[in-house]
């Protein structure tokens, strides 16, 4: 059964106040302990279940100024630190991982001259063969604490920083070979660039090391489509599948990512990643409330993707004449769901006006606005105040459409595209986005 930890901190210059240690997740940070500061300058941090490894904060009473810190195997261990130099003053007791970062560190500080020099150089540039120098010696010094690392990956295998250095490398694309094309280095650069990480224990968890490079990987590898995505989004997570809490953390990361996406049809990835993993139960951390909530928001999410065809919309007009979405026909329908009393509406509604009637108009739009909120008396105030015509105005005095639903409306105003079979095909956009939108399948179009 494992062990706590305790870890004995001696610090010179407090002899009151709380020490906090804390811990990444990713690169955010959270609180894992406290302790007090005795008048001797010690606060001891202990409890009875081990810590998760990873990089660890040690955190002052101003909550300004920290220490990192490794924790890894061994978790009991002292460190003696002055605040006036955490790099050359912090020594540890019964610790050699931390050992080998101090070295790190102090590797680091002695670079850091020749580091700001090149910054402030770069900046003084005039010309490209200025810009090239201070370049080449950027390259340089890159080179310099590679190898730093490279010959630290050599000399002391299996260490927790050795995880880190080896997940920050980078695959190094050999040179072309003929009877490859142009793709090449792309293909090399994305199939290799997991090799060095080690996905089967949960050392990178609490670093910002893997958020890091799921980031550059979904974002500058990933084909930006929600099908590619999805496909990508299953083999990473296949890849968790030895570590729980690196499985945890990816599914986390991915679902998150592409749920607060704010490109528009990434909703799709969230959904898929739902549906493939929280619904079968995989979420394991979850309670029901909180996995009934995310399952519910994906299902919300589920009818009105892009690419789906528009749930059908029922309402009455301004005049309780009924008004059908299926028997509207035009090239293109913008419905736009909106509330007269709410402030983005005010401004965003005759912004959408004024577009319709300069130039969507005459590329066959139509505009459907649905009211959501407010009294049938502020709706019409502001379609008359705001001169809001040639759209066709509705509502669900009954509440029986669903819309809200079908719509995914929680918030206004909301905004969809939809092409002449009534097919979704843009949703969420502001003016200008949908302007450019309407304008290049348009032109696409006619040059087709």
């Amino acid at each position: 059964m494992a062990q706590g930890y305790q870890l004995t901190v001696k610090l010179k210059n407090y002899q009151q106040g709380k020490l906090f240690l804390g811990h990444y997740m990713g690169k955010s940070t959270y609180l894992t302990d406290s302790a007090e500061i005795s008048p001797a300058g010690v606060a001891v941090l202990k409890g009875k279940t081990h810590l998760n490894s990873g990089i660890y904060l040690l955190v002052m009473p101003d909550k300004q100024r920290y220490l990192e810190t490794l924790i890894d195997k061994n978790q009991t261990f002292e460190v003696s630190l002055d605040t006036s130099d955490f790099v050359n003053k912090t020594v540890y007791k019964g610790s050699p991982d931390n050992d080998l970062f101090v070295a790190y560190n102090k590797f680091l500080l002695q670079q850091d001259g020749e580091s700001r020099a090149i910054q402030a150089d770069l900046k003084l540039a005039k010309t490209t063969a200025d810009t090239a120098k201070v370049q080449e010696r950027q390259a340089a010094l890159m080179k310099k604490i590679n190898e730093y690392r490279d010959k630290f990956i050599a000399d002391h295998p299996g260490t927790i920083l050795t995880t880190i250095f080896k997940a920050m490398k980078e695959p190094v694309v050999p040179p072309k070979p003929a009877t490859e094309d142009s793709s090449f280095a792309y293909r090399y650069f994305k199939s290799h660039y997991w090799d060095e990480v080690d996905l089967n224990s949960d050392r990178l968890v609490r670093t910002p090391v893997l958020e890091a490079k799921l980031q550059k990987y979904f974002t500058q590898l990933v084909v930006a489509m929600p099908d590619s995505i999805n496909a990508d989004c299953d083999a990473m997570i296949a890849r968790t599948r030895k570590n729980k809490e690196v499985f945890k953390f990816v599914l986390w990361w991915l679902t998150y990512n592409y749920e607060s996406s704010p490109y528009m049809g990434m909703d799709a990835v969230f959904v898929h990643l739902v549906e493939k993993y929280y619904v079968p139960g995989e979420a394991f951390w979850l309670n029901d409330e909180q996995l009934n909530k995310i399952v519910s928001r994906a299902y919300s999410i589920a009818p009105n993707l892009i690419g789906q065809q528009a749930a059908p919309l029922e309402l009455k007009d301004t005049a309780s004449k009924a008004v059908s979405l299926y028997k509207t026909q035009a090239k293109y329908t913008v419905l736009v769901f909106w509330d007269p009393t709410c402030g983005h509406c005010k401004t965003e509604i005759p912004r959408l006006d004024s577009a319709y009637n300069s130039r969507w108009k005459q590329l066959g739009v139509k505009m459907i606005g649905i009211k959501t909120e407010g009294t049938k008396d502020e709706w019409l105030s502001f379609i008359k105040q705001n001169h809001i015509t040639g759209w066709i105005h509705a509502w669900d005095p009954e509440s029986t459409s669903n819309y809200r639903r079908l719509y995914d409306v929680y918030s206004t105003p909301v905004v969809y595209l939809l092409d002449e079979k009534k097919k979704i095909v843009a949703k969420r956009l502001g003016v200008e986005q949908l302007d450019q939108f309407l304008t290049r399948n348009t032109n696409s179009t006619v040059a087709n």
